[in-house]
């Protein structure tokens, strides 16, 4: 049985998936950066540095959703991935969730 692959389709979701990826190390990053201002590890000269570097990757990002046309799609992988980190931590705080749904097989 043949595969058929629409590269179109193939590139879209790709480039989707990785701008997602990038955009949640961007916020892990700011999260750091934030961690690091509060701290006082930094002189302002590297706050400055710092805070123009995330905006110049933010607007990148922007730019480039736009440019390919997958703003919305990046948007919706983003609210599907946040789902599932919220449905995970839901378990780890109710541990008793977990084994209810484990008892009750799969769906």
């Amino acid at each position: 049985m043949p595969l058929t692959v629409d590269e179109r389709s193939l590139k879209h979701g790709i480039l989707t998936l990785v701008v997602t990826l990038v955009e949640i190390i961007e916020e892990a990053l700011e999260t750091q950066a934030v961690r690091r201002l509060e701290g006082g590890d930094l002189t302002e000269e590297e706050q400055n540095r710092l805070g123009e570097a995330l905006m110049e990757i933010d607007e990148a990002m922007e730019e480039i959703k736009a440019e390919h046309g997958i703003t919305e799609s990046v948007r919706d992988l983003r609210r599907g991935l946040d789902d599932v980190v919220d449905d995970v931590i839901n378990k780890l705080i109710n541990p008793s969730r977990w084994t209810d749904e484990v008892g009750r097989g799969p769906a």
